[in-house]
């Protein structure tokens, strides 16, 4: 596939053997590929300017600038809008995720994930869509969300009654296709709905869709 349709991908982590052997996973599939690599935070951001790639696979602690902070960055750049990260974590870096998500991730996979699921996930994000899958993780996610004196993007308040169970659906890491399957739409229907409801949160993208439904009680801890 060529490179202007590929999928452009900066992998960030401090560790050489984990970045060679992500280079060799994404540089084996068809429709991507390995724009480059940084081993520290600072580094990530640097080279997202330069290189400009469509997903940064960013690890959380890194010298100089952590994988947070470096998120920070790139989202807030109005130069790298179209920059999605998606972070690692590991179970024991749970308290990170909240930071992660609000810094502007798209979402997170634990380290040891498969290496196919590494491929989707990172297809998952280029695509704009949140990874935020349902399950073990989804109920971590739900944990983190509820702590206290958290600030609210916005509020279900001001949606339709058809736009709250749409972000319910989101919260619960369903995407275009499963919501319209859910609930009798089409998927472009479906995307129709999250497109609208983000912009009347002011969400940057699903992640934060995650955080507004979990925040403001639409979804609870376990109801997944």
């Amino acid at each position: 596939m060529s490179a202007i349709s590929a999928i452009r991908v900066l992998l960030a982590d401090d560790q050489a053997l984990v970045r060679a052997s992500f280079a060799m996973l994404v540089e084996s599939a068809r429709d991507m590929e390995v724009v480059g690599q940084a081993c520290t935070g600072a580094e990530a951001v640097e080279l997202a300017r330069s290189e400009r790639a469509d997903v940064v696979v960013m690890d959380i602690r890194m010298p100089e600038l952590d994988g947070i902070e470096a998120t920070r960055l790139i989202a807030s750049d109005d130069d790298l809008a179209g920059v999605k990260v998606l972070v690692l974590t590991t179970y024991d870096t749970e308290d990170h995720i909240l930071e992660a998500l609000r810094a502007g991730a798209s979402g997170f996979l634990v380290k040891d994930t498969k290496p196919a699921d590494l491929l989707a996930g990172i297809r998952t994000v280029a695509a704009g869509e949140s990874l935020l899958s349902p399950g073990p993780t989804s109920r971590l996610i739900a944990r983190v969300l509820r702590t206290p004196d958290t600030p609210v993007i916005g509020g279900p308040e001001d949606l339709t009654d058809r736009e709250r169970q749409v972000l319910a659906l989101v919260a619960r890491g369903l995407n275009n296709a499963e919501i319209g399957e859910a609930l009798g739409l089409s998927p472009l229907t479906a995307k129709t709905h999250v497109s609208r409801i983000m912009g009347k949160l002011a969400a940057r993208d699903r992640a934060q869709l995650v955080i507004v439904a979990y925040e403001s009680g639409l979804v609870v801890p376990g109801d997944v």
